[in-house]
Parts: C-alpha cells; sequence; structure tokens
C-alpha cells in the first residue's frame, strides 16, 4: 500500500479512495459478489428442495450496476472480487460479468476474479471464462458417492460436477480449491477419500464446518464436524505440518507429508478468524452484508437506481464497514441465525 494511503487508513470512514477500514482496524480488501440466489442443486445444509421463495427477477442486481459498485470498491482498495451465488454459471451473462469485472483497476493495478462454483456447467463456459480474465476457482464437492451425492444435494449431478472439476485441471487455473462442508453421519468417513481425490486432480482440498446458515434454519451444532475431528481423521493418512502466513485468508492449511500438497480447513464456529476479516459481501438484490452472520444489511439500490452517484455508493460501502462488529459471536447466547440462507447471501 502506497504510504499516502497507509497514512489515511486511521480513520474508519473515510473519503472516496481511501482504504475501507472499519472500526477495529482490520482493512476490507475482498468484496463477495453473489449473483443469483438460484441453484442447481438442493443441499440439505442450504435450502430446502421445494418451496423456495426466489428473489423476483426485478430486484437482482444488472451487470451495469453490478460494476458500479465494483468500481467504487476497487478504487476503495478492493483487490479480489468473488463471484458467487446460489450457484453464479447460472447467470446468462456470466462471461461477460467477468469481462467487465477483470477490465476494473484499482490503485494497486488490476483486480483478481475468484468464483465459487458447483462445476455443473464448467466444461461449457470455462474457455470464456478464463478469457474473460477470471484467475480462480473454488468448486464445491462434499462426497465422491453417487448416491450419497443424490440424496445430499437432491439431485443425480455428481458426474457433471466431477466433468466440472476435471475442466478446472486441464484449464490451467492455480490454485484449483475443492470446499466440502464436513457433516457428521453424512461424509465424515470421506475426508481421507477427498484428500486423495484432490490430490490427483492438483487441488487443494477444503473442509468446511458447518454453519448456521441454512434456509430452514435446522442446523445443529450436534451434526458439525469440529476442526480438530477433521484434522485427527487426516493425521491417520498423513503427517500434518501447520503453513505459517495465513493473513486475512479463511482456511487455515497443512502441508500433508511435508508437501507440496496441502490441506485447508474453515473452522468459522470452533476457530472464528473474525480478527483478520477483511470481506464484504454484495448480495444479488443489492445488499451490502459486512459479515457472513449479520441480521443487518445496507441497500445499495436505491442509490443504484435512485441517481445516485459514485459517491453516494461509497457513502454506503462505508457506512456498511463502520457498522462491523468484532465478531459473528455464534457461542454468543443471544446469537441470531440470519434471515437469509447461504444461497440468498453468498458465499
Amino acid at each position: 500500500m502506497p504510504r499516502g494511503r497507509a497514512a489515511r487508513a486511521a480513520s474508519p470512514t473515510g473519503a472516496p479512495g481511501d482504504p475501507l477500514v472499519d472500526r477495529f482496524g482490520r482493512v476490507h480488501r475482498d468484496l463477495r459478489i453473489s449473483l443469483t440466489d438460484r441453484c442447481s442443486l438442493r443441499c440439505t445444509y442450504c435450502m430446502p428442495e421445494q418451496g423456495n421463495e426466489w428473489l423476483a427477477r426485478e430486484s437482482i442486481l444488472t451487470l451495469d450496476e453490478i460494476e458500479r459498485v465494483a468500481r467504487v470498491a476497487a478504487a476503495d482498495g478492493v483487490t479480489t472480487f468473488r463471484l458467487t451465488g446460489g450457484e453464479p454459471l447460472l447467470r446468462r451473462d456470466i462471461v461477460e460479468i467477468v469481462r467487465r469485472l477483470a477490465a476494473i483497476e484499482g490503485p494497486d493495478g488490476p483486480v483478481q476474479i475468484a468464483m465459487t462454483t458447483n462445476g455443473i456447467r464448467l466444461p461449457e463456459v470455462l474457455p470464456g471464462l478464463v478469457a474473460a480474465g477470471l484467475t480462480r476457482l473454488n468448486i464445491s464437492i462434499d462426497t465422491l458417492r453417487p448416491a450419497r451425492f443424490a440424496e445430499l444435494t437432491r439431485r443425480d449431478r455428481l458426474s457433471e460436477v466431477l466433468d466440472g472439476i476435471a475442466a478446472a485441471t486441464a484449464s490451467g487455473l492455480t490454485p484449483l480449491k475443492l470446499n466440502a462442508v464436513a457433516m457428521r453421519g453424512v461424509n465424515d468417513d470421506e475426508l481421507v477419500d477427498l484428500v486423495e481425490f484432490a490430490v490427483a486432480h492438483g487441488a487443494q482440498m477444503r473442509f468446511i464446518e458447518q454453519m448456521p446458515l441454512d434456509a430452514g434454519h435446522t442446523w445443529d451444532r450436534a451434526r458439525m464436524v469440529t476442526r480438530e475431528e477433521i484434522l485427527d481423521a487426516l493425521s491417520s493418512r498423513w503427517a500434518l505440518k501447520p503453513v505459517p502466513g495465513r493473513g486475512g485468508a479463511p482456511a487455515e492449511r497443512w502441508r500433508l507429508d511435508g508437501g507440496p500438497h496441502t490441506v485447508g480447513v474453515i473452522a468459522s464456529v470452533t476457530a472464528p478468524f473474525c480478527g483478520d476479516c477483511d470481506r464484504v459481501r454484495l448480495t444479488a438484490d443489492g445488499q451490502l452484508r459486512n459479515c457472513l452472520f449479520s441480521t443487518s444489511e445496507f441497500d445499495l439500490v436505491p442509490v443504484l437506481r435512485g441517481g445516485g452517484d459514485a459517491a453516494d455508493v461509497d457513502r454506503v460501502l462505508r457506512a456498511c464497514i463502520a457498522g462491523k462488529l468484532p465478531g459473528h459471536a455464534i457461542d454468543d447466547p443471544g446469537f441470531l441465525q440470519p434471515a437469509r440462507g447461504m444461497n440468498a447471501i453468498g458465499g
């Protein structure tokens, strides 16, 4: 960060072009942009199989509106845009979204464009995404067993996800990361198998503790496989050595038998990393959220559709950052699960 920008970083609000710093000194450099709340799967820990109330199509931000917000965020020091959903590949304009966002430059150069996807449409669209400027991919895969996949996602589409992973491997995008939510009695007997699969594809496997973000509010802490349980299971197969220098990354990493391969664990519940969080989220319908578990949102729609300019977008963005709490307080007796499910928040 240039000296002039660092000198202004003490203010939790600031002016357009200043870094996005909250009251606790956290500098925000990562904007998660949800493109839709719709998905081609119905994972049990995310949404019901039927009866989902989707966002109205007219409420979904357009490409131009997304770009307006992204340009302001980049000018304020955001260096990475991660495209999420629902399933971002369901957007028909996904290649153009990547192209427009990848053309944005901030004070320190071009932004990075990452995506989290279930991989189902990747063989069809990945060449266009890479040409448009996509730089990183995370693909979700919770099981390698077809019958279990169909039960967990309520869709018999494991072969399509595996084809998507193969396409990502062939694309040369690195580092390729595979994400799995670890669930007791569901896939906790596959942890070693999933890591071996990832290693075979030159990818990093990352296990995520199940979080209270399902649309049906059925989260049960007893079903969550903890960080320590995940590491114990993997230690039966590999010697694990911590990788230093985590920074603001959500995953702790360990080398497998000395490397070069690694495995990651995102322990948002039992070992939260809130003190180093550098992320802010934009929902598909134009709401800014300063935490995955936030119960409040900052509405950008009146600005975007009511004649506001870049300074107005910046003002709402800074208000959102200024209101960020020190942590998500999942273990607090007064914790309230967000009204939105994960598909409507965006990862």
